[in-house]
Parts: structure tokens; sequence; C-alpha cells
């Protein structure tokens, strides 16, 4: 049995160990205040849709079966997990419009400080959408696509919503068809969803479950492939590009300024304003502004610019702990309260910059598009001018840094791959699954869990999966996890894979021109770039001729946290992929819930949920369900 930290990554340790002495608290000490949690809560048995409860069901039978309202465990559980599922959508496809408002603007020449970087993506979106290019300005064909993509946010028709027609694989419509799943306006099927779950309304579990299936198409298609395909369009799409990792980014003689949050509308332009001022920075006695991405904005900066990785969003307190972060800007999603508290006991200012997101102790300087490089450049000054008042007595910079290859879009693959096999990329991989070089592949995504991160549950599930020949692709914080551990370089094809998978990246790699391998793990971005994960299974299965369920592959959310992996997960479960969670969500109160998610869905999308808390267990686990499907498809195991 494991020891409680020792698994830990060396720089936690380090940093927890300087806030100790120094009296702070972090997220690991209010776990243990919290334990022992709510029991009720964690089974998702605790009902309060209404104010004649809260109400809880005895889950050993001898105490309330029903709610006041009469509501059973199986309801209750299944309300609550379409409300979790809700909550994830509703932050996807927020993020998403406001991509689409920004996109509109450019086209309309309201916003001076952005512009169309990659004209290609925009074309191909308009080609797929029915909408005419030839002859037309491109901020005139950006418009169409701007106003197709906001049409679905506030469409009356019932129609499928555009994204859907454009983006869903062939053979899933027709099963979502079939079903009656397919989703219209995005904001309908949220107020339907939050409409049926409340208090007197839908008591059928399996008919919540199936608007759950709706909300996973939600987040899938309003959420994440609509808001990835404009900032590709908007931002670039991204390509490979070496980056450093982990806290050893900060620089004791600059200006450290942490981007963090999701939104690469607010993180290009403070990027952009941080080279622009580097002169007022070297002013103030520091050597740059030296930008450095946390949690899932880090990722956008990193596959597009190249932008340091220094810490997941479980480090964004000990990030603060250094001393040296002289400034941390947010926006939206995973911004931990208590961050503010830890800035304020060293010199650090903490700005956030979202209407909808502002934080006790912080200074709130609001950012939009038409003011952007006013705003940037406040921002960027602010910290700056906290810079001057760092106390070099109160730095400690863990010295741990790793190098990771990321950037890996589906244009990124294809592209590569190409290189082999010029008239069939997909060729290459398609045949060495058949062969066995690469038994299949598990796509690892969303946040760490304080429960699970000092077993390094992300790590030994994916050092397994890589000795049995499994590639793996990944997005989200976890990929700053993965790429902090080292599975990102060229040399770990040769360290962590057998002969079948290494031999396969290295000729790869070597005919793409990388003088090396490829990494065994494939970095695909932030968690809202999981849509590349589908597009590229979407890819294989119409070359193959098969539903994306018939595919050797499955998904994981190794350290399950927010809402968004939820809504997430659902999609990959209506796409008809195993998903692997851990923790357990908050079903297992509800023996009908947990019946349908684990067992009857793979006889509905072909796709079912697999719990399993031990990495090594659930990477077994993961390697045997792609057997399966190997088999299923008459290829060896």
């Amino acid at each position: 049995m494991l020891k409680s930290h020792d698994l830990m990554v060396p720089g936690d340790r380090e940093l927890l160990e300087k806030a100790h002495a120094e009296g702070l608290l972090t997220g690991r000490d209010r776990l243990a205040i919290m334990e022992p949690q709510c029991g009720f809560g964690e089974l998702g048995l605790c009902c309060r849709m209404c104010y004649m409860g809260p109400c809880r069901i005895d889950p050993f039978g001898e105490g309330p079966q029903e709610g006041i309202c009469g509501a059973s465990r199986d309801t209750i559980v299944a309300r609550n997990l379409l409300r979790e599922c809700v909550g994830g959508a509703a932050s996807h496809c927020g993020h998403a419009r406001h991509v689409a408002l920004l996109l509109k603007e450019v086209a309309e020449g309201k916003v001076k400080g952005y512009e169309i970087k990659n004209e290609a993506k925009l074309l191909s979106l308009a080609q797929g959408l029915g909408i005419t290019t030839q002859g037309r300005g491109i901020k005139e064909v950006a418009l169409d696509v701007a106003n197709a993509a906001l049409y679905d946010f506030g469409r009356q028709d019932g129609e499928p919503m555009n994204w859907l027609k454009l983006r869903a694989p062939k053979k899933e419509y027709e099963m979502w068809k079939g079903l009656g799943l397919l989703i219209s306006n995005p904001h309908n099927e949220i107020e339907e969803a939050m409409h049926r779950t409340s208090m007197g309304n839908d008591a059928d579990p399996v008919n919540l479950l199936l608007a759950m299936l709706r909300m996973g198409l939600v987040d899938g298609y309003a959420g994440l492939s609509l808001g990835t395909d404009l900032q590709d369009v908007l931002f670039g799409v991204p390509e490979p590009v070496k980056v450093e990792v982990n806290f050893g980014v900060l620089e004791v003689e600059s200006v450290n300024l942490a981007v963090h949050g999701h939104n690469p509308i607010l993180s290009e332009k403070i990027l952009e304003w941080a080279l622009k001022l580097e002169g007022e920075a070297k002013a103030a006695g520091a050597k740059r502004v030296n930008v450095v991405g946390v949690c899932c904005t880090g990722n956008e900066l990193t596959m597009r610019h190249g932008v340091p990785m220094a810490a997941h969003n479980l480090q964004s307190e000990l990030i603060m702990v250094t001393g040296a972060v002289d400034g941390m800007v947010v926006d939206i999603q995973c911004i931990w309260p208590h961050a503010a508290e830890l800035a304020s006991c060293y010199h650090t200012v903490m700005i956030t910059t979202d209407p909808m997101v502002k934080i006790p102790g912080t200074t709130h300087i609001g950012f939009d598009a038409e003011h952007a490089d006013e705003k940037a450049q406040e921002i960027v000054r602010a910290v700056i001018a906290a810079y001057k008042k760092r106390d070099k007595g109160k730095v400690k910079i863990p010295q741990y840094k790793s190098t990771a290859f990321v950037g890996f879009s589906v244009e990124t693959i294809v592209n590569v791959l190409s290189k082999v096999n010029a008239e069939d990329p997909l060729k290459p991989v398609i045949d060495n699954i058949v062969s066995g070089n690469i038994l299949g592949a598990v796509g690892i995504v969303g946040c760490p869990n304080l429960k699970l991160r000092d077993t390094a549950m992300t790590e030994q599930m994916t050092r397994e999966l890589l000795k049995n020949n499994v590639l793996v692709v990944t997005t989200g914080c976890t990929a700053h996890i993965l790429a902090q551990a080292g599975f990102m370089t060229t040399e770990a094809a040769a360290t962590y894979c057998k002969d079948g998978l290494g031999t396969v990246l290295t000729a790869i790699g070597q005919a793409a021109g990388l003088g090396g391998a490829l990494p065994p793990v494939w970095h695909m971005g932030s968690c809202l770039d999981n849509c590349r994960i589908a597009d590229l299974l979407a890819a294989l299965a119409t070359k193959l001729d098969v539903k994306i369920s018939q595919l050797p592959v499955a998904g994981s959310a190794p350290e399950l946290v927010q809402e968004k992996a939820i809504s997430i997960g659902t999609w990959f479960l209506a796409l008809g992929l195993a998903v692997h969670l851990a923790p357990a969500p908050h079903v297992l109160g509800s023996p009908i819930v947990s019946k349908v998610l684990t067992q009857d869905l793979k006889g509905i999308t072909g796709g079912w949920a697999y719990i399993e808390t031990d990495p090594e267990k659930a990477a077994q686990g993961l390697v045997e369900i792609i057997k399966e499907k190997r088999k299923a498809l008459g290829l060896s195991a």
C-alpha cells in the first residue's frame, strides 16, 4: 500500500513544505479538514431541488427511501447527474459563444486588435456549412460563418444545429436520429434540462439519462467543436512545438506573469503586450516579462506560441507559494478562490477579468474585445509594478523542468502521417493497428483530483498503457501532468514503449523529419479541444467504414473533478466509447442509474462507463476492452 505523498511530484512536495513552514493552507490541508466527506453526496442521494428538503435517502434501506415529494433514489441520482452535465455543457457553450461573437465583430470591423489567422480553416468550415466562398472577401465569408454559429443559439425551428450536421460522424448521426437525440438550440436544451429536473417534473431515471445524452451532444458540438473550430480560425491551428514545463520555467530575474483559465481571447492579448512592454519590464529592473501558462489557457498559448507550461489547476495555489509569481491573470473556469488569499501573502497581484468571475481579495480589470489592447496593457503594467515589490527572501522556485512536444491538432497529425504516405495519411496508423504494433489508443483527459493525486493515478495508468502498446492522446490539465512526467519527449518512446509502438513512433518521427521518435503521448490541447480526439476517431472510423464504438479505443478521466468532465464523458458515451472514470461519479446510490451507465448503455450507443480507482487495474481493464474490440473486428489481440 502506498503511503501518502510517496509518489508526489517533487516540486509539489517542496512547495507544500514551504507553505506549511510559512503557516499557509492549501487544498490538501482543506481536504484533510473536510474528511470524512458526506457519504450521501458521494452516492448522489441528497436532493435540494425544493425547500421541503433537503432530502436524503438511506443507502442501507433502514431510513427514508423516498424524498418528501416521493422521488425515488434513482430519480434523485439521475436528476443530480443531469444537472452536473448541464453545468459542464453550459461552461463550454458559453466559452464557444463568446468566440463566435468575437469572430462576428472581427468580420464586421468592430474590433481592431484581432484578426483571422487561418483562412484555410475558415474556408473549410464555410464549405462544410454550405456557405459560398468563391469571389467573396475573407471577412464576408467569416461573417456568414459566425452568423451560422450564432444562429444555432437562437433558432426555434427544431432543425438539427449547424455544427452538429457539420461535425457529427455520419453513422453516429443516424444512430442519434433514431434514438431521438438530435439537438437544435443548445440554450433550449439547457433550459429544458433544468426545467425537467426541477421539483415535480421528470421522475423517470431512464428518461433523465437520455436527456443527459442530449446534453453530451450539446457540449460536444455547441461547446467543444464550435469553440475549437473558431479559435483555430482566429488564433491559428496548433502545430508541433517543443516547450518547457513545470515550476522551473519561472525566472528569478524576470517579471513572471501567469495566465490561468480557458479563453485565449484574453491570453493572446496578454502575451502580445507582455512582449511589447518588455522595455518597461527592463526599466523596472527585470530581464523581461516571462509569460507562463496555468491550466487550459496555458495549453492554448503553449500549442500556438510555445509558452512554457508552468502548472495544472491543482498547482495554481502552489505556484503562488514560490513567491516568484508577480501576477496571475485569470478569466473563467477552474480558478481556485483560495489562490487570492495565498497571493496576498506575497507581493503577487491576482487579476480577474470576467464580470462573472470576481474573487474577494483580487484586482478586477474588466476585459472585453473592443478594448482588448488598452486593457491588456493595463494588466501587464500592473504585474510589472508588482514585480518591484517582490521580496527576494520569500522566493523559492523548485528546480524541476522537463521538455515536451505539444500541438498535435488533427491537421498536424495528418500532416506528419502524410510524410509517410502522402496519398493516404491514415493508412500507416491503420496498418499498424491491424498488425498489432499499435494495440489501440486511449484518450486521457480532465483535471487532477486531490483524492488521487498522491497515488500518481494518471502517470501510473499511462505507463501501464504504453507497456501494452496503447497510444495515449491527452488534453487539459492531464496534459500538464503527463508533460511534467516526461511522456511527451522523443526519448519517451524508447523509455516506456515496447518494440511495437516504439518502433512505429520512431519510424514516423524520422520520416517526418523530427530527428527522432514521436512522443508516445500526444498533446492535443485544452479541455475544449477534446473535439480534436473525436474528429480523429471519426476520420479513422470513416476510413474503415465502421462506427466509432467498433474502434479499439477508449476514453479515461482518471482523476474526475469537474462537471465539465461529466459532460465531455457523456459526449464520448454517446459516440460509443467506453469511458473510464475515477473516482466514481455521484451515482452509486442508484442501482438503475449505475446499471444503465455501466451495462445497458452498451446496447444503445455502444458506450459504457467503467469505474476503477486502482491505476494498474484501470489500465489493464482498458487494455482488455481494447482487446475485445480488436477481437470483434477480427484482429489479433
